[in-house]
């Protein structure tokens, strides 16, 4: 576990938050673990550097499309019923299809720590200056009304 994964689980599961990260990610196309990334170190006073964005972006935006994206689809496919698949198989394997979803988002944040670890300790900036900082690297952007609903949230 790191710190980053740790302080996740916390924010994840205030009132709102998961609305919020499901609504970036579902109508916006956004990644949320590299959104709370940004939202993470603002809250330990570090600040990424455009270096350490870019690097952050391009992880993330590479491991939302080839590895995240297909679990979530087949994850959601699975959640309803398939004619020729008793529901205790597809429920079972969806379950395990939903852990290896979580391990994989796990697995993202704990490369994107990482990449934290340089990030000089300076005036902090607000949570919302960080995701708006990151959010402009993504492709495409987030609205900074969507953003300010999930610092609102954080």
């Amino acid at each position: 576990m790191t710190p980053f994964w740790d302080w996740a689980l916390g924010i994840y599961a205030k009132p709102g938050v998961a609305e919020a990260c499901l609504e970036l990610q579902d109508r916006d196309q956004q990644c949320t673990a590299y959104l709370l990334w940004a939202a993470w170190a603002s809250d330990q006073g570090l600040v990424l550097c455009q270096d350490s964005l870019v690097t952050g972006q391009a992880l993330a935006s590479q491991w939302e499309s080839e590895v995240l994206q297909p679990l979530r689809h087949t994850r959601r496919h699975l959640k309803a019923a398939i004619e020729t698949m008793p529901d205790p198989a597809r429920e079972a394997l969806r379950a395990q299809v939903k852990a290896t979803e979580l391990f994989a988002e796990q697995t993202l944040i704990e490369a994107l720590t990482k990449l934290a670890g340089n990030a000089p300790s300076a005036p902090a900036e607000t949570r919302l200056q960080a995701l708006v900082r990151a959010g402009a690297l993504w492709s495409p952007p987030p609205t900074k009304d969507a953003l300010s609903v999930l610092s609102q949230q954080l």
